[in-house]
């Protein structure tokens, strides 16, 4: 992401400063940094810059995008709509409350029935499990299985929100087993995302853009969006990411437009009515590891 977001705004001819403990991106201007200090650095350097973006994991989010405001233009959501997106229990509890189907937020396992398990925050799909029974925890959520396809609609979120993508997210299925309280075990299914393809062409494409656009205006988000969407009778919503996330890889080698140029004009212009989208593009996560030398 961070390699796609740069390459962009040094074609538009802007100049590109990120920082690292080591990797290097071979293009844009490395700046040295540490676990300990990362958040000075950024502060430190945001102030010589016109605008920037943060690509982090959710739970970082509404820090950095705050440390990021104080300093510069942020291109990306609000430190309250990040805060807000971040938390899937309040998430899902806003999204319905606003009549936007998401599966529902269950108490306690009920026979015969399958429930999701994800940790209330975070990212990614590490700890997320397919279950049977589950016990009731702070730090995560159980929501009901919705049989559908894994769906997800990328968007530049604003004043106008202009929808990109309906992309399919390649989602695998891997038995573990846990102990229960009683120290019983009990099969379950670790869930898995390995990339995507973009876009999924589907004759629902509209009606899963306007559920992307209204759950972003009732988020309040803002910037490059990813709405993840299990498409069933209807769309029903599993998770609001308010970053840059890994389809932009696809959407880049189809979209005609600059995703740099789209962002700052969100924020400085105005958006167009439509992008131009040209061919497919498939990956794989784990190809993506080998692609930059990270697996």
């Amino acid at each position: 992401m961070l390699k796609t977001l740069s390459e962009s705004f040094v074609r538009l001819g802007h100049e590109v400063y990120y920082p690292s403990a080591g990797t290097e991106i071979c293009t844009g201007t490395c700046i040295e940094s540490t676990a300990e200090n990362f958040m000075q650095v950024i502060e430190k350097k945001a102030k010589d810059c016109d605008a920037g973006l943060i690509i982090a994991p959710d739970s970082m989010l509404p820090e950095l995008n705050k440390v990021l405001e104080e300093n510069t233009v942020n291109l990306g959501c609000s430190p309250q709509s990040a805060a807000c997106c971040a938390d899937k229990l309040m998430c899902t509890e806003i999204l319905t409350k606003a009549g936007i189907k998401a599966p529902e937020i269950a108490k306690k396992a009920e026979e015969g029935k399958k429930y999701v398990t994800k940790p209330r925050f975070g990212c990614g799909a590490e700890t997320t499990y397919l279950v049977t029974e589950f016990e009731n925890n702070e730090e995560f959520i159980a929501s009901e299985y919705v049989e559908g396809k894994t769906l997800s609609v990328s968007l530049i979120a604003g004043k106008k929100p202009l929808p990109l993508t309906v992309n399919c997210q390649f989602i695998e299925f891997g038995e573990k087993e846990v102990k229960t309280r009683e120290n019983e075990k009990t099969g379950v299914s670790g869930i898995k995302y390995n990339g995507s393809l973009t876009p999924y062409q589907t004759p629902r494409r509209d009606e899963l853009y306007e559920t992307a656009i209204s759950t972003v205006k009732c988020l309040d988000c803002f910037g490059y969006v990813g709405v993840d969407i299990i498409l069933a009778d209807l769309p029903y919503v599993v998770d609001v990411n308010p970053r840059p996330t890994a389809s932009l890889f696809g959407i880049s080698r189809v979209m005609r437009e600059e995703i740099g140029d789209l962002l700052l004009k969100n924020k400085f212009g105005e958006l167009p009515d439509s992008i131009h989208i040209e061919g497919e593009y498939r990956f794989s996560k784990d190809a993506l590891g080998e692609l930059f030398g990270r697996a």
